[in-house]
């Protein structure tokens, strides 16, 4: 499996810049990405889960994921987002998203839509929504936050609530600030719980 995610570059090891590729056949499930996570052995594995997975989650994938590479900390992280629908499954991220990110120099990663499963629960140390929507969403497929993983992005800033959705509003600089300053909270809790 780890011979045909390089080529299909949906998932490098490093989670750094990586070429355009061929859009693969189906998004990379729960079962891969277990397997993934089980062989690499990440200390940190960050999901980020919004409705469609393709604005807001993925754009707190790619900050956190150059935050954590400027950082020093790539090593230390494996970090993806998903969808709680099936509405943009396999489409990839937003051209509003990609736009703004372009525009403050954050890197680009290749990723395609796909949606949470409750057996993602255990993959991940760390499960982030964007909304409370997105959080009620999550229980109903997860059932029921046994270890504490689940939360809201902005939980970890000192204004917490919610990230409106740019694709309803259109504002992609309020949702870059908002995912930015999340993340920045989010790596500061980390720090304080000497994770990092």
């Amino acid at each position: 499996i780890l011979k045909w995610l390089a080529k299909s570059v949906v998932i490098n090891k490093k989670n750094t810049m990586i070429e355009k590729a061929d859009k693969p056949d189906k998004p990379l499930q729960n079962r891969e990405i277990q397997d993934i996570l089980e062989e690499e052995k990440f200390m940190i594995r960050v999901l980020f889960i919004c409705h469609g997975n393709i604005c807001r989650s993925t754009m707190a994938q790619f900050v956190l994921q150059d935050l954590v590479n400027r950082a020093g900390y790539t090593d230390n992280f494996y970090i993806d987002s998903m969808a709680t629908s099936t509405e943009e499954i396999g489409n990839g991220p937003h051209h509003g998203t990609v736009a703004k990110l372009r525009q403050v120099g954050v890197p680009v990663l290749e990723h395609y839509a796909k949606q949470v499963r409750k057996s993602d629960y255990r993959n991940f140390d760390h499960i982030i929504g964007m909304d409370q929507w997105n959080y009620r969403n999550m229980m109903r497929i997860f059932g029921k936050d046994t270890e504490q993983k689940v939360s809201i992005l902005l939980d970890f800033t000192d204004r917490p609530g919610e990230i409106a959705d740019p694709w309803y509003t259109g504002n992609f600089d309020e949702t870059y600030r908002d995912v930015l300053d999340g993340c920045e909270g989010f790596l500061a809790y980390l720090r304080k719980q000497g994770k990092l």
